[in-house]
């Protein structure tokens, strides 16, 4: 077991010291700054679909007495 955890750690700190590395980080940090600016530019768009959704659905219920 101790040699498979030494296997392990080596394999890791290669893995750390590559520059290819810093490449994944990269991207992933521009996916998530894309997926909070998608997030909070859709606010606005989702909430005046509700409520046109919403109105439509009083409307309904208004006309047909449910």
């Amino acid at each position: 077991m101790h040699v498979h955890l030494v296997k392990f750690c080596r394999a890791l700190w290669k893995f750390a010291v590559r520059r290819d590395g810093q490449d994944l980080v990269e991207y992933a940090l521009i996916i998530g700054l894309m997926t909070l600016a998608a997030v909070a530019g859709l606010q606005t768009p989702a909430e005046a679909i509700y409520h046109a959704f919403n109105n439509d659905a009083s409307t309904f219920n208004s006309v047909t007495g449910f």
